[in-house]
C-alpha cells in the first residue's frame, strides 16, 4: 500500500508550497539543499491522509511549524491523532511554534542539529 505522496493530493501540496507561512519559509532556507547534516528535507510532503510541513525519508523525522491555530482544542485532537498515525509507521514528529523560528531561528536550527546528532 502506498503512503506517501498521494495523487489526490498533489494539487493541495503544491498549494501549500507556493503559500507558505514567513515562518516555514525561513525554516526551509535552513533545511533545504542538505543543509542541514547534510540530510535531505522535503516540503509539504504527504504521508498517509496527512501533509506534513518538513520531512526527511531517511531519519524518518517529521518537522512541524505550527500557528497560533494549534492551540485550539480541536486542533490539539486532531494534531494527536494525526501524529499518532505518524509514530505507527516509526516517524519521529517535531514541533515549533511559529514566534519560535520568526523570532529564535538560530536556536530552533540548533534544537535540531541535537536532534539530528544527539552528541551535537
Amino acid at each position: 500500500m502506498r503512503i506517501y505522496n498521494k495523487n489526490f493530493q498533489l494539487d493541495r501540496r503544491k498549494e501549500l508550497r507556493n503559500n507558505q507561512t514567513k515562518a516555514e519559509k525561513i525554516l526551509w532556507e535552513k533545511l533545504r539543499k542538505r543543509q542541514m547534516a547534510g540530510y535531505k528535507f522535503r516540503r509539504q510532503y504527504g504521508i498517509g491522509e496527512y501533509i506534513v510541513d518538513f520531512y526527511c525519508t531517511e531519519l524518518k523525522l517529521v518537522i512541524e511549524v505550527d500557528g497560533g491555530y494549534h492551540d485550539k482544542k480541536e486542533i490539539q485532537n486532531y494534531d494527536m491523532k494525526r501524529e499518532e498515525y505518524l509514530t505507527s509507521f516509526g516517524i519521529k514528529v517535531i514541533r515549533f511554534k511559529n514566534e519560535e523560528v520568526l523570532n529564535s531561528c538560530d536556536e530552533v536550527v540548533e534544537k535540531l542539529k541535537k536532534e539530528l546528532h544527539p552528541s551535537f
